[in-house]
C-alpha cells in the first residue's frame, strides 16, 4: 500500500476481540483493513461535528450581533406560531 505509515494503537481486549472476529469471520482480510474503515467512519462523523460547531458559533454570533435581549411571553409567541401554522394548513 503506497504512502501509508504505520501507527500503533491500544485498544481494550474486548475491542481487540471485535477486530479479531471480524477477520476470523472472513469480513475483512486484515486487522488494518478493520481500523481503517474504523477511521473513515469516524472522520466523517468528526467532519460533521466539526461544521455543527461552526454552525452554531455562526448562529451564536448572529444572534449576539442582532443586539440586546428583550423580554419575550413564550406563550403568546406559541400562540403567534400556532395561528401562523393553522393560517398555512388552511391555506392549502
Amino acid at each position: 500500500m503506497a504512502n501509508v505509515e504505520k501507527v500503533s494503537v491500544s485498544m481494550t481486549p474486548q475491542h481487540a476481540e471485535l477486530l479479531r472476529d471480524a477477520v476470523k469471520s472472513g469480513a475483512y482480510a486484515s486487522g488494518s483493513e478493520v481500523v481503517r474503515e474504523a477511521m473513515r467512519d469516524w472522520s466523517a462523523k468528526w467532519m460533521q461535528k466539526r461544521e455543527d460547531i461552526a454552525k452554531l458559533r455562526a448562529m451564536w454570533n448572529e444572534g449576539k450581533a442582532s443586539g440586546p435581549a428583550i423580554d419575550v411571553d413564550f406563550d403568546a409567541a406559541l400562540d403567534e406560531a400556532r395561528e401562523e401554522l393553522s393560517a398555512a394548513t388552511d391555506a392549502r
